[in-house]
């Protein structure tokens, strides 16, 4: 079998490319789309391409604020007179996270059913939901924890936003460069979390002088959604090809790879999510001393930089499985990732914030440069069990397209719930033995395994995706 990232020289002359004529209906509905076309792409598709992708992510970033909203405002909530315990806060933290990786399997099937345009409008003003009821249940401290739970899973609506967004954005760009999109596409969300771990912190505090004024950490994202849905309806377009229907859906579900891809995306990216969502609360509970810094009248917290690193290192996960292959990025990162938290584990008893620190910054790269090669090896894997010659340059049927967007839909569905487990493993971890080890040692072992798996299956000849390596 042919390595898929070889290419075979071509034994006759390549025939002309066929001239695409795009068709504008009305909505903005574009007929015709062929990225595959070079003449095409560089001419008219690239341009209109970027364009779509700069308003996907801006709405992706607010989503990932919205859904992260609760893994920092948990950590005000005692100062705040909210009376919880260690349970409901890691409740709190993973329920957004548990909603939002459920509502990604829906949001799949959205972008074929109302267009990316129109479904990029509603998915934003459905951020408006989470963000107000926040705002007015963390005013009284007298709100059940049942309360502040739903409101929490509401959260989950910006988490949904990743499924649909990133299906759009597979029909605009060329096979060729489809890992850079998509790496591009998901850093600019995944920075969701940084940016609101970041800003909560000095605008609950700056706003209210002495006191702590919570509401305002659903507040201040209003404005933004709402340019968010104006830019999606002035400069986005729907694509009458992106036609992800059930039939491929089901053929996606009963690929056996779309399982094992799923299971490596748990690995990667729900590390990113889980970690990200639990960090500063490991921060207040570990070094309580170091949970935010004064600058002026600003109280930061340095759990931001987590997210923010992970985010940056994203694309280049995906720019790296471009060159050298998404199974050996990716088998690297779950080295990596191992390392890591091998590493975190050694600073606990140190009780040296800034080696713990370091500790996660190493971590929260290596997942988000294991979150771009993983997502870049699906339509890899697709297209190589699809019998494509060569998956990397070459677009294949629409049928492979379609199947591969509604499995990057459901595999982010899966991976998502990765943000789930992790702060249910800490958060027992914590409660049974009294501190963390035990949870993160649990992760070390998954890494392994996963590392394992990668390997076996997509690094070997003659094993995984048509006996090719990816």
């Amino acid at each position: 079998m042919t390595d898929l990232r070889t290419t075979p020289e071509p034994t006759t002359a390549p025939s002309p490319e066929a001239e695409v004529v795009l068709v504008h209906r009305p909505g903005r509905w574009i007929d015709g789309w062929d990225a595959e076309n070079t003449v095409f792409w560089e001419s008219q598709g690239k341009k209109i391409a970027s364009r779509n992708l700069k308003w996907s992510i801006f709405a992706e970033f607010l989503g990932f604020i919205v859904w992260q909203l609760w893994s920092i405002v948990v950590v005000f909530l005692p100062a705040a007179g909210f009376q919880l315990d260690t349970s409901q806060i890691f409740w709190l933290i993973s329920m957004p996270s548990l909603a939002g990786a459920t509502l990604r399997i829906p949001y799949t099937f959205m972008v074929p059913k109302f267009g990316g345009r129109n479904w990029t409008m509603i998915s934003a003003a459905l951020l408006l939901i989470p963000t107000i009821a926040l705002a007015i249940c963390v005013g009284n401290p007298e709100t059940p924890f049942g309360v502040l739970l739903v409101v929490a899973a509401l959260a989950g609506f910006g988490g949904g936003n990743f499924a649909s967004s990133m299906s759009n954005i597979t029909y605009f760009f060329p096979q060729r460069e489809k890992g850079w999109a998509l790496g591009l596409n998901a850093a600019g969300g995944n920075l969701g979390v940084s940016v609101a771990q970041f800003v909560v912190p000095i605008a609950v505090v700056m706003t209210a002088g002495a006191t702590l004024n919570l509401p305002i950490a659903g507040w201040i994202w209003i404005p933004l959604i709402l340019v968010a849905i104006f830019g999606a309806y002035r400069n986005m377009d729907n694509l009458s090809a992106a036609k992800a229907d059930f039939a491929g859906s089901l053929a996606a579900v009963r690929e056996p790879h779309m399982w094992l891809l799923a299971l490596l995306y748990i690995g990667t990216f729900g590390s990113f999510i889980g970690f990200a969502g639990v960090f500063p609360k490991l921060i207040a509970d570990q070094f309580p001393d170091f949970s935010t810094f004064q600058v002026g009248s600003a109280s930061i917290s340095l759990a931001f930089l987590g997210a923010l690193v992970g985010s940056l290192s994203r694309p280049f996960g995906g720019r790296l499985a471009d060159r050298f292959g998404g199974a050996k990025v990716t088998v690297t990162s779950f080295a990596a990732m191992a390392v890591g938290t091998l590493f975190v584990i050694a600073t606990l008893p140190l009780g040296s914030f800034w080696l713990f620190l370091l500790a996660f910054m190493f971590l929260f790269i290596a997942s988000g440069i294991g979150n771009g090669s993983t997502y870049r090896m699906i339509p890899t894997v697709f297209a190589a069990r699809a019998g494509t010659a060569n998956a990397h340059n070459t677009g294949g049927s629409v049928t492979v397209q379609r199947k591969t967007a509604a499995a990057l839909g459901l595999i982010s569905a899966v991976g998502a719930y990765g943000g789930f487990l992790i702060p249910q493993a800490l958060g027992i971890s914590k409660a049974t033995n009294g501190d963390y080890t035990l949870g993160f040692l649990c992760f070390v072992a998954s890494y392994i395994v996963m590392l394992t798996l990668t390997a076996v299956f997509y690094l070997r000849k003659g094993v995984g995706a048509d006996g090719q390596r990816v």
